[in-house]
């Protein structure tokens, strides 16, 4: 039998499969290089490289292809078909960094879907895994992922903390497209909080970073982002352009999810210029692609412009529907529960990385006693008969020695543990009280709210009642900013100083808009400590004493002027409140619940609280806490 040609088959089928694997690697590297700049070129490429490792049974890059896909088509806005593939390439790969960048997409996919505890989940698994490889790039990847989902469920003091930790990271190790997310995600952070000269200044560089990548994905995103701060600016034209620009990109590269979202942008802007025909088109398509791509939070936009615009028609009737609508899809993608749910699994996930820290310890520990055993042991044998008894000593004191540093050390340890059980406990407690608080007191007066428009809109009510119900509808509505204001406190450990400020600008942003006759100003000094912090009871008693003077203010002064100021002087932190209202004689007056309550509440804190009023030139109330005694007291 002549072997000749069934070797040289043989030879040849082994270059072929082992130039095939080559290829499919090769064609996936090309296409992940080029896919932000054209997505649909890189889906060709991907599709090619999953034909040949089909072709030819190569499981590893099946999985590859199929995740590499799946983050292509994430890009495009098409997040069930994404998460589909990148779940499918979970079943056919054990290779860790392809399980983590599948775990990474498929948490980028639910937080677009409105699935946030589901996104927290995979992310944490991606985190988990690119920690044990040490993948620094990945995991401030992951972080900064992380941060995005406790922007979107409104706990911001969660997102800063997860962004600024990712930046860090991104700055050191010098990279670009990872700094460009930052900075992206937390200019809307700042944005939210009203401070558009930084959030600007954020998007602006991301923009930069995303032209020099040539990313049309990032360019696009970025260019939105801009178009945004704009907006919140009142440059209307700038806005305009900039959401134009964002939109024809997206089309570019066919992502239905980027374009629905410039399109709402400018369905916001017509509708507030009463150009309603003109949004009505708009709205239409953001609604469609929106759809079409199962963003969740595009969705719910265009709900609530759709209820706008038909209302500027004074069709209540629909703009009622589609409220309802609007408020239906809101309720379920954001709630307590889900934050409580997003919480414990941070705590689980931190809890676990601790106890593995704790039995890494204790390994390192056991080796080392054993090996100082061992080495005690041989110096024993070697010294002989004559030193036996000064060696037993010496070796019972380091045995003593020992035994008292590792009891010393595992005290230490169930105390860390004790210590975290109970702040896991009053956590708990905190989230369901809050949770008893917005399911029950908060459901029912959103049910006052809604009954009340719903006799609005389906009587013809009389003037008089009409007014009474409008009357009862802000005083319920004012009932839950307070409620929200007191979950707000109960769901943190601690206040920090940025928190508060926050807080404060965000009243006297509302105050503001209401009250046409009354400017108002806040400002704080730039130089006080930014690692100041009270306890959650005290926070909210120093943002209720603002909250009521603010109020005594409007409704009893007269004034055309509020301003708040905070500042540190002789080692105390200074709040002032001051207006140019009517004034009053402290003497003379007798002194309502509102500041009875404020004096009571600085009491409580164990702050000094001083009013200085002349008639017919204003009030000014000044709140005095010691900055030494914040530093030394507070308990973290």
């Amino acid at each position: 039998m002549n072997l000749k040609p069934f070797i040289c088959l043989l030879f040849f089928l082994s270059i072929s499969i082992g130039f095939s694997q080559g290829t499919a690697e090769k064609l996936n590297d090309s296409a992940m290089t080029l896919y932000k700049q054209d997505p649909q070129r890189a889906l060709v490429i991907l599709e090619s490289a999953l034909d040949i490792a089909q072709k030819h049974k190569q499981s590893e890059w099946i999985a590859y292809s199929k995740n590499n896909l799946g983050i292509v088509y994430r890009d495009l806005g098409q997040f069930q078909k994404s998460k589909a593939l990148s779940e499918e390439a979970l079943t056919r790969t054990k290779d860790e960094r392809a399980l983590a960048s599948a775990y990474n997409n498929i948490g980028a996919c639910n937080r677009s879907l409105g699935d946030y505890e589901a996104a927290l989940t995979a992310y944490l698994n991606a985190l988990t895994i690119y920690e044990k490889e040490n993948l620094v790039i990945e995991q401030a990847t992951v972080i900064n992922n992380i941060g995005m989902v406790y922007s979107y469920l409104g706990m911001n003091s969660k997102a800063v903390e997860n962004h600024l930790k990712a930046i860090a990271i991104f700055e050191k190790e010098n990279n670009k497209k990872g700094l460009s997310d930052g900075y992206n995600n937390i200019a809307i952070l700042y944005a939210n909080d009203g401070e558009l000269d930084k959030a600007l200044k954020y998007f602006k560089s991301s923009l930069t970073i995303e032209k020099s990548l040539k990313s049309q994905k990032g360019i696009a995103e970025s260019t939105n982002n801009v178009g945004a701060v704009f907006y919140y600016l009142a440059e209307i034209d700038s806005a305009l352009v900039y959401f134009n620009q964002s939109a024809s990109i997206e089309r570019a590269i066919g992502n239905l999810a980027g374009v629905g979202a410039s399109y709402n942008n400018i369905a916001q802007i017509l509708l507030e210029n009463e150009r309603l025909e003109d949004a009505k088109i708009y709205i239409d398509s953001a609604y469609y692609c929106a759809n079409q791509s199962k963003t969740a939070v595009d969705i719910e936009t265009a709900l609530n412009m759709y209820s706008q615009y038909y209302e500027a028609k004074n069709d209540t009737e629909t703009a009622l529907y589609y409220y309802k609508n609007f408020t239906t899809l809101k309720d379920s993608l954001l709630n307590i529960e889900t934050n409580s749910r997003v919480a414990k699994l941070e705590i689980e996930y931190q809890t676990e990385k601790k106890e593995k820290e704790i039995l890494s310890q204790r390994a390192d520990l056991a080796e080392k006693e054993l090996d100082l055993s061992r080495k005690n042991s041989y110096i024993w044998g070697l010294v002989g008969l004559a030193v036996v008894l000064t060696l037993l000593g010496l070796l019972f004191y380091n045995q003593q020695k020992l035994k008292n540093s590792q009891l010393k050390k595992e005290n230490e340890l169930k105390d860390a543990l004790i210590k975290i059980e109970t702040q896991n406990r009053l956590q708990e407690q905190r989230l369901r009280i809050s949770r008893d608080l917005h399911d029950n007191i908060g459901a029912q007066l959103t049910f006052i709210i809604s009954s009340l428009d719903n006799l609005k809109y389906g009587f013809q009510l009389p003037d008089k009642l009409n007014a009474k119900l409008k009357f009862i509808s802000e005083f319920t509505t004012t009932t839950i900013y307070e409620l929200r204001d007191t979950i707000w406190a109960m769901n943190k450990n601690n206040i920090s100083l940025e928190d508060l400020k926050a807080r404060i600008s965000n009243f006297i942003d509302k105050a503001n808009s209401t009250s046409e006759n009354v400017t108002f100003s806040f400002e704080a000094e730039d130089t006080l400590q930014t690692e100041i912090k009270f306890s959650s009871v005290d926070g909210m008693n120093i943002y209720r004493i603002i909250q009521e003077a603010l109020n005594n203010a409007l409704k009893y002064a007269g004034a055309k002027h509020i301003d708040v100021k905070i500042h540190s002087e002789n080692q105390h932190l200074e709040i002032l409140i001051t207006d140019d209202g009517h004034g009053f004689d402290p003497k003379t007056i007798e002194m309502g619940n509102g500041i009875n309550n404020m004096k009571k509440r600085a009491n409580d804190i164990g702050a000094e609280i001083l009013i200085e009023s002349v008639i017919a030139k204003g009030t000014t109330i000044i709140v005095k806490l010691s900055l030494q005694k914040l530093n030394t007291t507070f308990d973290v």
